[in-house]
């Protein structure tokens, strides 16, 4: 279980880096938003809906296996729905930039 109870994402996502230490469950996150990305793109420019289906598989399919095998975690999404997912984007994000690295730190 998550502390908390938290009142915000800047309180938020520094529990949420300590809870994705590990390379593996990075890498893994990373490939499940990047997916997430693409689909989104090709149901856009196919313009075929379909491709919406797959978001749940790369959202949450990559990121559990990271939790359940790799941090023997419990992914904060089923306490922190809106903050998890808002910090999975900021991840991805500071992971394609460089401003995180792939090797956890620990903060």
């Amino acid at each position: 279980m998550a502390p908390g109870p938290f009142n915000s994402l800047k309180d938020f996502y520094p529990y949420y880096l300590t809870e994705h230490r590990k390379t593996s469950t990075r890498v893994l996150h990373f490939i499940g938003s990047g997916l997430i990305v693409v689909w989104i793109a090709l149901a856009i420019t196919t313009r075929n809906a379909w491709w919406l289906v797959l978001i749940p598989l790369g959202g949450y399919g990559f990121a559990w296996v990271g939790h359940f095998f790799f941090e023997k975690n419990k992914p904060a999404t089923f306490q922190y729905p809106a903050y998890s997912l808002a910090s999975d984007l900021i991840l991805f994000w500071h992971l394609l930039t460089g401003k995180e690295k792939f090797t956890g730190n620990g903060h």
